[in-house]
């Protein structure tokens, strides 16, 4: 079986959403399916980039919309999908792939669907997350507006005319059946962890843990990308009180984005400055030495639609690291986390429910081995990525099938 995926972007942009779509892309492969990589103009390479070669992963790109017209509203996604669409095309005469996999945002969606029509080629949208919720948080629109509205309707257009629909959790299923999608129609294919990759009970690097300045200390941590909804300025909000119960401890983030200036400012501003280190962003590869420095993983994302009905990958990795994971008790993580046995969740938002919940954790040692254990099992036995895109095989095969039937 071959699998034409379509791409919001992919490595060397290093996101969630590239690891997902790798681990995607290698599970498959081992399932036997062929598969065929394209981007959309999002990826950001030359107009001269057509194909490249990533890690050992060959992607087809897509070259940027560029023209006086795409600074209109609306004319330079018309664009993006015009050109998405000529490049799905071109792929589809060359490879004639069985089906093709368009992933979010719906900018992908729309122009996979109008090319499965013309060629008679099924098309599965995977709905990562709803556009009209992210363009929330990064501040391109609000909740209610025209665009959001917009943006909304074609999320709901295009997953009701996919012949299957796939979410990365519970919450964005609930969503899309509530929006009329018939729920045979939703296959859920969770994140996951290469559980190999990470080794419980690992010791602390000793040599990052000096050049931290943290060694000695009991480690608080965050890894991930710095974005507003990710509620950091609330842990760090919670930092003075943890700090006059706990004196040792030090809060590490690892990562960076468009909060990063607000979040030192505010470190400076609470005194705290010299308890918190900004590492920057990290190769993925080395992740893993600075999980070995934390003793507990936080994860305090705001309330709002976004969080509430996505799950994030980051508190699996954590799990699978056999580390402590405390997070605001949101849609997205209660389908991760079961509340003192796996991990322990606080009132989103709330500062000194966080640092209470925090403080307990650190005053009750004898707990951390149970709840350790508790998180990795989980991780072991349902969150893999193997057992994850085992997932896409009914979506495939009956697509398959009904598509040579019908020729």
């Amino acid at each position: 079986m071959r699998i034409l995926h379509v791409l919001d972007h992919s490595l060397p942009l290093h996101s969630g959403y590239a690891f997902r779509t790798i681990a995607i892309l290698r599970e498959s492969q081992a399932l036997g399916w062929e598969t065929v990589q394209l981007t959309s103009p999002k990826q950001g390479t030359g107009p001269e980039v057509r194909e490249e070669t990533v890690e050992g992963w060959h992607f087809f790109r897509t070259p940027p919309v560029r023209g006086l017209v795409t600074d209109l509203p609306a004319m330079g996604e018309l664009e993006l999908m015009g050109e998405l669409a000529h490049r799905i095309d071109a792929l589809v005469r060359r490879f004639h792939p069985h089906i093709i996999h368009a992933h979010s945002p719906v900018l992908n969606a729309i122009p996979a669907l109008r090319v499965g029509r013309r060629t008679g080629v099924p098309v599965v949208y995977e709905v990562r997350a709803l556009w009209e919720d992210a363009a929330v948080d990064h501040g391109t629109t609000r909740e209610g507006s025209l665009r959001y509205r917009l943006s909304r309707g074609l999320e709901t257009f295009a997953a009701k005319r996919a012949h299957q629909v796939v979410t990365i959790c519970e919450g964005l299923r609930g969503e899309l059946v509530a929006r009329g999608v018939r729920p045979e129609r939703i296959t859920v294919v969770p994140n996951g962890v290469d559980i190999e990759q990470f080794t419980a009970g690992s010791q602390a690097d000793a040599s990052l843990a000096h050049d931290l300045g943290v060694t000695g200390a009991t480690v608080l941590g965050f890894a991930g990308s710095f974005y507003g909804y990710e509620g950091l300025s609330v842990l760090l909000s919670a930092m003075p009180e943890i700090l006059r119960a706990c004196p040792q401890v030090r809060l590490v983030l690892v990562g960076g984005g468009f909060q990063e200036e607000n979040l030192r400012r505010q470190a400076q501003d609470l005194g705290i400055a010299d308890k918190v280190v900004f590492t920057g962003r990290v190769a993925h590869a080395e992740v893993s030495r600075y999980y070995s420095l934390i003793d507990l993983l936080v994860y305090p994302r705001l309330s709002m639609r976004l969080t509430d009905l996505v799950t994030p990958l980051k508190p699996l990795e954590a799990m699978a690291q056999g580390k402590l994971v405390a997070a605001s008790d949101v849609g997205g993580h209660r389908e991760l986390i079961e509340d003192g046995k796996t991990g322990v969740l606080f009132k989103p938002g709330d500062a000194s429910d966080l640092a209470a919940k925090v403080l307990s954790l650190l005053r009750e040692r004898a707990r951390w081995p149970a709840l350790r254990e508790s998180g990795r099992r989980f991780v072991e036995t349902q969150r893999t990525w193997k057992q994850s895109v085992a997932n896409y095989i009914p979506v495939y095969e009956a697509l398959s099938e009904n598509a040579a039937r019908a020729a």
